[in-house]
């Protein structure tokens, strides 16, 4: 099975790859938006073993390379960071130096939620930004509301009981803030 150590970046990436056959090492930088990435793994003898960092807008990348049939290795960046020998980062070294801790079994493996999970994730995290939204709409009109003298004695929003008309509450609407 081939190793690939790879340093990601949103529109390229720089790839260092083992044959364990032939013990070679291919280093190589491959565009994303051309489809040259794409070419290469669909290539690339199946399965491979393919190692990045942790990063944002590698899904599409990671779903492709897991779709073609290759097991792909997300680590902790911060650790791989650590785990290099202190010399300037590039990232001909950053893509060796994931494809050596790959070699070595040294790469620190980060667990990665399933799509479903990560579907679930980002749907309670759109209904939170939903909340928050609806909760800033109904502060701001309840900040008017006091700034013209209207005024809910129990309740902030329609769902709850109204005052009976004629109350202060109900000011010159006649029937509360709804």
């Amino acid at each position: 099975m081939k190793i690939v150590g790879c340093d990601f970046h949103p529109s390229w990436q720089q790839v260092a790859v083992f044959d364990p056959e032939t013990g070679e090492i291919l280093e190589r930088k491959l565009v994303n938006g051309d489809g040259e990435a794409e070419r290469f793994y669909r290539e690339l003898e199946v399965p491979a073993l393919i190692g990045i960092e942790a990063c944002g807008n590698s899904q599409w990348f990671i779903e492709l390379a897991q779709r073609l049939g290759h097991e792909v290795r997300v680590g902790d960046a911060a650790k791989i960071r650590a785990s290099y020998v202190r010399r300037q980062k590039t990232d001909r070294r950053a893509a060796g130096h994931i494809l050596t801790l790959l070699m070595e079994n040294r790469f620190p493996k980060l667990w990665v939620p399933t799509a479903e999970q990560r579907d679930l994730r980002q749907l309670l995290i759109h209904r939170h930004k939903l909340v928050e939204i609806r909760t800033r709409v109904k502060n701001g009109l309840q900040h008017l509301a006091l700034n013209k003298g209207l005024q809910k004695k129990n309740a902030l929003h329609p769902s709850d009981e109204d005052p009976s008309p004629g109350t202060p509450a109900c000011g010159a609407f006649g029937g509360g803030l709804s």
